[in-house]
């Protein structure tokens, strides 16, 4: 057995009774690329279709997105697509998926509007079925009925999912907390959740993002209260990075300016895009006359100012880093000023944020963040949360989702502590697959879920050997070696000539470089002539010698490229 919660996989085959099948193509294993497959006799329909960032191991790598193979196996049968909310690791990889499959996509209409933008950029719209839901509307896709259930989560329209299969229920949580004040006062519906543990609940597939956390997530509106303090205390400029989908988090901003007499200026293009659509849509409530240009704000005294941005996790191009960089067209902080980072920090961003921070503190701003004052809440439910998720579902079995494998392990363990038995609780990662049935539960092993580049207007043409090549690049540096050799006799005609980028300064290496072409010369000269002269053994030749030479000086290992022409 690989672990506690996971007996060895069996291959799939076709199942020996009326079974579902839960199959993750991304999300359990990571945060972020979340969709997941739930199939069962001819249907499948996927709950979210997100993507996931790329980290320092993918160099120029704009997106990861899920392998959609076993869809475009099973095409057939692919009955439709259901989003749980519109974060982008839960919907960003849809545009995609709509290029290859004409499937409707249900969604709450905030999520379908965030998702909409998103689709008209990349071409998209045209093609989406788009198809808003209500909690408690009634889904049919094949030969599934779902549900929505309301939740709560750092953006509005937050949705779990009730899925009725041939089998039995499951409930997806979606990404959730349980908010007892919410913003918009709309609690999750606890009473759903509780009916359904009455009836009975097959399967519980529940958010682990925060199972390490002790006690209940906070209340968004706690956040609120504590920033009344910080903006009524502020003598300056008060600017606040947060990120554009938490219309709550920019709705409290927005009232707190407006309580203060400060006008609102809005930089960033998906914060311009969102509180427009938010607004447009009710889900925010914009006090008239608040939001000005960044002109306008400009021109007011700074006590009057507030500026809400994006750029919380210290992108390098964004508003905030060019603030602190002294850079922005618009806007100068200093001492008086007031930033305030109102996010939970990416894991991986927190060398980038702190070089943000720090430039700011020199510039003479205050500025708050989550190690240093409560500025932000999390959207996840957090261990006690989750318990009282179990305890109102009451599932047969357990799968913890939404996370990396320390998550999943976690949440496995807490429930266990619940009351779930051990045989009952399955930790499943990408690429393996649940199957329940009337008679018990296995794991099935097999299914193709990698993890699918998106560079520039290629999808897919980057893979492990190219990312491996990018980050010997920028390790070492490159070395190429040019030379001309007579196709008859293999003798060298011209050259060799030595060009490096990310190696050393050419420059000021003149002398080093003339050592190189010398070590190509013996090489050439020592080795023994074939009777057919072939480029490809001139330059491995080459290749040997150049990497020989600065292996044994620099003790560095640069891409070495020969360039072999035959006259």
């Amino acid at each position: 057995m690989s672990t506690l919660y996971r007996p060895e996989p069996v291959p799939i085959d076709v199942p020996a009774e009326p079974a579902v099948r839960l199959i993750p193509l991304g999300g359990l294993g990571e945060i972020g690329l979340n969709m997941m497959l739930i199939e069962s006799g001819d249907d499948i329909i996927a709950v979210d279709c997100g993507l996931l960032f790329p980290d320092d191991e993918m160099p120029g790598v704009d997106y990861v997105i899920p392998d959609f193979t076993y869809l475009r196996e099973h095409r057939e049968r692919f009955r439709a697509v259901v989003l749980t909310h519109g974060h982008e690791d839960h919907i960003g990889a849809l545009s995609y998926l709509l290029r290859e499959f004409d499937v409707p996509v249900y969604g709450t209409p905030l999520t379908l509007a965030i998702a909409q933008h998103r689709l008209q950029e990349l071409g998209v719209l045209d093609r989406a079925d788009l198809r808003p839901y209500a909690p408690g509307d009634e889904i049919r896709a094949g030969g599934f009925v779902v549900v929505p259930i309301r939740v709560t989560h750092s953006i509005a329209d937050g949705i779990g999912l009730a899925i009725e299969t041939p089998v039995g229920t499951v409930i997806h949580t979606g990404d959730f907390k349980l908010d007892p004040r919410p913003v918009d006062a709309e609690q999750p519906d606890y009473a759903k959740f509780a009916a359904l543990g009455e009836r009975g609940v097959l399967c519980l597939c529940s958010d682990s993002t925060n199972v390490g956390r002790p006690g209940r997530t906070g209340s968004e509106t706690e956040v609120g209260e504590a920033l009344a303090g910080r903006f009524a205390q502020a003598p300056g400029r008060i600017l606040v990075a947060t990120f554009a989908s938490h219309i709550h988090r920019i709705q409290q901003v927005l009232n707190l300016a407006q309580a203060g007499g400060r006008k609102v200026a809005l930089l960033g293009r998906s914060m311009v895009a969102n509180v427009a659509v938010a607004s447009e849509m009710g889900y925010l409530k914009v006090p008239e006359g608040l939001l000005v240009s960044l002109e306008d704000l400009g021109g007011l005294a700074a006590r009057k100012q507030a500026i809400l941005s994006t750029g919380s996790q210290g992108e390098t191009h964004s508003a905030v880093s060019l603030i602190a960089a002294g850079e922005h067209k618009y806007v100068e902080v200093g001492p008086g000023d007031l930033v305030i980072f109102s996010s939970r920090v990416i894991p991986g961003n927190e060398r980038v944020i702190g070089r943000v921070i720090n430039a700011l503190l020199r510039r003479g701003a205050e500025v708050l963040w989550e190690d240093v004052a409560f500025v932000h809440v999390s959207g996840h439910a957090s261990e006690d949360d989750l318990k009282q998720m179990m305890e109102m579902t009451r599932p047969r079995y357990f799968m913890p989702v939404h996370g990396e494998y320390r998550h999943l392990l976690q949440h496995s363990r807490l429930a266990e502590s619940v009351w779930i038995a051990k045989d009952r609780i399955f930790l499943v990662e990408d690429g393996l697959g649940l199957e329940l049935s009337k008679s018990g539960a296995r794991v099935l092993a097999g299914y193709p879920a990698g993890r699918v580049f998106v560079d520039g207007k290629g999808i897919g043409d980057v893979g492990q050997v190219v990312l491996r090549d990018r980050q010997l690049l920028a390790e070492a540096g490159m070395v190429v070696v040019a030379l001309t050799v007579d196709k008859i006799t293999g003798s060298v005609v011209a050259g060799p000539e030595i060009a490096s980028r990310g190696f050393v300064y050419m420059k000021e290496s003149g002398e080093l470089m003339e050592e190189v072409k010398q070590a190509v010369r013996e090489a050439l000269a020592a080795r023994q002539e074939p009777e057919v002269i072939d480029r490809e053994l001139i330059g491995a030749v080459v290749r040997s010698a150049v990497r020989r030479f600065i292996n044994q000086r620099f003790d560095r290992k640069p891409v070495v490229i020969p360039l072999v022409l035959e006259v």
